[in-house]
């Protein structure tokens, strides 16, 4: 599989990630089962998708102790990323970025993916009530410590806004330009996709701009984009898109046509609807880096082969021209 780079430091990982937050966290927990992701994981690394994320509050920990189980036998296929900064409480999340924090959840971390360094620490939310630079300064203080390799920040408030207006990212672009100046950010993390795609106006371009690696969250549309949810069918009550009106039914049948438009492309490669996405956001910079969530082996393998769908420029100017979704998040 295509190699691509992470940050500064050239951390190279597979073409493709794998997002592991699905087999223990906010979707559909009936069909969460520990033997089946680990064989997702392998077979994952068995296909050269060699970023595997995750991090502590999915679960919560639990997310990372499976990893621990595959890395205990394969930490050098892997591309161990995970997060700190989110705690979960009983209807909520807390951020916490006080530095004596952020040192006890990284050595948590690193004692349930039973490994003696992460190659990504990122940083899941930033905390109001602590200065940006104090929690990054921890986080360095880990890379110098030898416990993280590389440190990634996490953009947050693209769904506060799904009007297209300017302004969507201006928060965590200043952000990213504060916590620069205290030690380089190696990789950005957010939403992108076909049917979100606010990040290309603004945390793409700043990335390639300084060589900085983009990993971009939620690449299917929480599975919307696969073409496999039916319209009506409903989610478990702890699903996420259970809560999200872009998931209602009506709104699933108004989104019809780009799920439409990826099928169409994909037909005429003897493809998916899955990987037309993925390629697409391949194209979209050597940087970039889709991080799709599953916790089946068959569709680890359905994406990993995105990477060698070739799409004709034509192929992706009809994907970009495909409709933007309608609905909110909120």
């Amino acid at each position: 599989m295509e190699r691509r780079s992470l940050g500064p430091v050239a951390l190279g990982v597979g073409a493709i990630g794998l997002g592991c937050m699905p087999m223990s966290w906010a979707y559909s927990t009936s069909e969460q089962r520990g033997e089946t992701s680990v064989r997702a994981v392998h077979t994952a690394l068995d296909r050269g998708v060699t970023l595997l994320d995750t991090a502590d509050m999915y679960g919560p920990f639990t997310n990372e102790l499976l990893l621990g189980r595959v890395l205990k036998e394969r930490r050098e296929d892997a591309f161990v990323s995970t997060k700190c900064g989110l705690l979960v409480g009983e209807q909520h999340l807390v951020a916490n970025g006080r530095p004596s924090y952020i040192r006890r959840a990284c050595d948590a971390s690193l004692r349930r993916l039973q490994t003696d360094t992460i190659d990504l620490y990122q940083l899941h939310r930033v905390d109001p009530e602590v200065p940006v630079e104090e929690t990054w300064g921890a986080m360095a203080e880990l890379v110098t410590a030898g416990k993280v390799r590389a440190l990634g920040f996490c953009a947050m408030g693209a769904r506060a806004d799904r009007r297209g207006r300017s302004g969507v990212h201006e928060k965590t672009l200043g952000q990213l330009a504060r916590v620069q100046q205290v030690f380089p950010v190696a990789a950005v993390q957010a939403e992108l996709s076909v049917w979100s795609r606010e990040a290309l106006r603004t945390l793409v371009p700043w990335c390639s701009a300084r060589g900085v690696g983009f990993l971009a969250a939620m690449p299917l549309g929480n599975g919307y984009l696969t073409g496999r949810l039916t319209t009506g069918g409903g989610f478990e009550p702890d699903d996420l898109r259970a809560r999200h009106p872009r998931f209602t039914a009506e709104m699933m049948a108004a989104n019809q046509p780009v799920v439409a438009g990826l099928r169409r492309v994909a037909e005429r490669h003897g493809a998916t609807p899955a990987q037309a996405a993925l390629a697409w956001l391949l194209a979209q910079g050597a940087h970039v880096v889709p991080v799709p969530g599953t916790k089946k082996a068959e569709w680890v393998e359905e994406n990993s082969g995105a990477a060698e769908l070739a799409l004709t420029a034509e192929d992706l100017a009809e994907i970009t021209a495909l409709p933007q979704a309608v609905g909110s998040w909120y």
